[in-house]
């Protein structure tokens, strides 16, 4: 497929049939992630894959606040065989750039800009959505809620220092209903494209 195909047809899928996706598909789609770019090629990142039937069940009872989780779009995302949740650690960045030729040695945090360990994994997920759609499946990211990590970690064993920026569901597509904030329609790029200075 095109890239320009694959950018074009990258959506997020909700729904999805009982097949199961090839090992070797999900290897593909993990080997993409690698490709991302990282500050100081920190790679501060780490992929919890789940592709059994007891893996994935696990995700979902300790991922979901209790009385929630049976509504429609709950239970098209239950049917994905597979779960990737990316996972990033900010202290592999700060470990890095106290290295001898970066030299933050104080390993301060105010000297970054913006949370590099989270936008680095989140630029590594998308590498995952778009290889997703090249392999003609389906995926969606979504949030774990933040009162449910806690639960989440215990249930897999996640140190410390590496914390969930998502997850990812990846399956066949089956029949999905649009989402109803597509109705808001995608900007325009003279909406969000300020060429040589800001203007309204």
């Amino acid at each position: 497929m095109e890239f320009a195909d694959v950018v074009r047809r990258r959506r997020m899928i909700r729904n999805y049939d009982q097949r199961p996706v090839d090992p070797a598909a999900v290897d593909r789609i993990l080997t993409a992630a690698l490709h991302a770019p990282s500050a100081g090629f920190s790679q501060g990142w780490a992929f919890l894959r789940l592709d059994t039937a007891d893996d994935v069940d696990r995700f979902w009872s300790a991922a979901t606040p209790p009385g929630q989780g049976d509504d429609e779009w709950s239970r098209g995302l239950r049917r994905a065989p597979v779960v990737i949740v990316p996972l990033s650690s900010k202290q592999a960045y700060l470990d890095r750039y106290a290295e001898p030729d970066k030299g933050w040695t104080d390993r301060d945090e105010s000297r970054w800009p913006a949370p590099y360990w989270d936008i680095d994994t989140g630029m590594a997920s998308l590498l995952m959505l778009l290889t997703v759609v090249d392999e003609a499946l389906g995926a969606c990211f979504f949030g774990i809620p933040p009162e449910r990590v806690a639960a989440f970690r215990e249930a897999f064993g996640v140190p410390g220092d590496y914390s969930p920026i998502g997850a990812i569901t990846v399956g066949h597509p089956a029949t999905d209903r649009r989402s109803p904030s597509l109705r808001r329609g995608r900007r325009s790029m003279d909406d969000v494209v300020h060429r040589g200075r800001w203007s309204a």
